[in-house]
């Protein structure tokens, strides 16, 4: 039986984790831990080895539960640094000397394709998580992709409904939620602590800018498949600071600043407001200002306010001062009876009780997740829905593919949430609907 089959079968019998686990025939490490045959761990692939995706591998790769099995990166160089990682700690892990059992790929489709493989981590650019994600999930994987779950909103409607088709366990890396002080902020206002909300300030970073121009190709290393990595999206002449970490900057592969950071502040908002499988009612782009030179295309300031049904609006900006030493990060929601406001390593509210870990804020209890790496674990272990599935991932993106839309429109967008269709605007309906991709790639319902 299929790795992912049995635990699908057993989890239905029993609904318990230690299904897996087989202590009796487990190995023993040189610190003495007990890990789990390979037999009975959770095979995985990574698809995209840069940092953030080398990242989650790791820490993934620390459970005794988890086995590496394949790396994917169009960057040779990427792939076999992220291979070596895989080797070595299974060489340290193991008494059984090197280890050499990790294979890379140049196309995710020939690892999405491996039936010995249960679960994917996406950790591409933005520009291609849906396709990643789509085709790890038809070939029957569980997924963690990092944020925003994609880079267009047809693509995120795509995606989540997939994996709600599938039945699929899926974890978007908005790790916030898993931090202790985001939970409690949540909470506090999800049990109406502050009264009735009535303005929410998303923080998200300045964007970034270049005095290179990047009009003249430059020469393409020979570890990266440029054609590739460019994937759907436009076949720009190659430069290195379009590459690695600086694609986000560039709105054919990534968001800037407000899609790379609308996943982590703007999610926790919606966390706080109970807008996970929702969103709001009018959005509108302002006060946008781009690089006047280089080839960075990306918004450097950027506010998008939206309105929800409450009769409150959730403005996201890089210009906001919260707290008590006016960050421009963050997420405050202010209501008619006080205020918390959270960044990471930073708790405050109105009402300094709202926020203890041992107050009891009242019947609604916010998902408790320690580790957002290991609550996908859980997951995949026990069938049980993560803190931040597929669905969630793309509600929070959601206002800024909006804000995008009504930046290029020039005006506001009406929105309906539950259908999620602009409303009596089929030109606004239609650019944000509309997926155009390069060459033979496409967006599969």
């Amino acid at each position: 039986m299929k790795r992912s089959d049995f635990i699908k079968t057993a989890a239905a019998a029993f609904a318990a984790p230690t299904i897996l686990r087989s202590s009796a025939r487990a190995q023993e490490g040189q610190d003495g831990k007990k890990t789990p045959p390979p037999s009975e761990r959770i095979t995985l692939g990574l698809v995209g080895c840069g940092g953030q995706g080398t990242g989650n591998m790791r820490g993934m790769m620390n459970s005794p539960d988890i086995q590496v099995l394949a790396v994917c990166d169009p960057d040779r160089n990427n792939a076999e640094q992220a291979k070596g990682h895989v080797e070595k700690h299974y060489s340290e892990d193991s008494t059984g000397g090197a280890y050499k059992g990790c294979d890379i790929y140049n196309d995710f489709r020939e690892l999405c394709a491996r039936q010995d493989i249960d679960v994917v981590i996406v950790g591409t650019p933005d520009h291609w998580h849906a396709l990643c994600c789509l085709e790890a999930l038809r070939n029957g994987k569980d997924v963690y992709c990092e944020k925003p779950i994609t880079h267009l909103f047809a693509e995120g409607q795509a995606v989540y409904k997939e994996a709600a088709k599938r039945k699929a366990i899926f974890q978007v890396g908005s790790q916030q939620r898993s931090d202790v002080y985001f939970r409690i902020a949540a909470e506090a206002v999800l049990n109406g602590l502050i009264g009735k909300v009535t303005n929410v300030k998303v923080g998200l970073p300045t964007g970034s800018g270049t005095d290179e121009l990047g009009r003249v190709g430059q020469p393409i290393p020979e570890h990266l498949d440029y054609d590739m990595w460019c994937g759907p999206s436009r076949y720009l002449p190659f430069h290195p600071k379009r590459l690695h970490w600086d694609w986000r900057w560039c709105l054919d592969y990534g968001g800037g600043q407000l899609m790379d950071w609308i996943g982590h502040h703007n999610d926790i908002a919606h966390w706080g407001l109970g807008m996970d499988k929702s969103g709001p009612i009018k959005v509108e782009a302002k006060n946008f200002r781009f690089p006047e030179k280089g080839m960075y295309d990306q918004p450097i300031d950027h506010e998008v306010v939206s309105e929800y049904e409450g009769g409150y609006t959730v403005t996201m900006s890089n210009q906001h001062k919260m707290g008590k030493d006016e960050r421009n990060m963050g997420t405050l929601w202010e209501g008619t009876d006080g205020w918390v406001y959270v960044d990471r390593g930073r708790l405050e509210a109105s009402e300094k009780d709202w926020i203890r870990e041992s107050t009891d804020r009242g019947p609604i209890k916010a998902y408790v997740s320690r580790s957002h790496h290991q609550n996908f674990i859980d997951g995949v272990k026990t069938r049980t829905e993560c803190i931040c599935p597929a669905e969630t991932g793309h509600r929070s993106a959601t206002p800024g593919h909006l804000g995008y839309v009504s930046l290029a429109l020039g005006r506001p967008i009406k929105w309906d949430p539950i259908k999620e269709e602009a409303i009596d605007d089929p030109k606004a309906d239609n650019l944000i609907k509309t997926v155009q991709y390069r060459g033979e790639w496409k967006l599969e319902a």
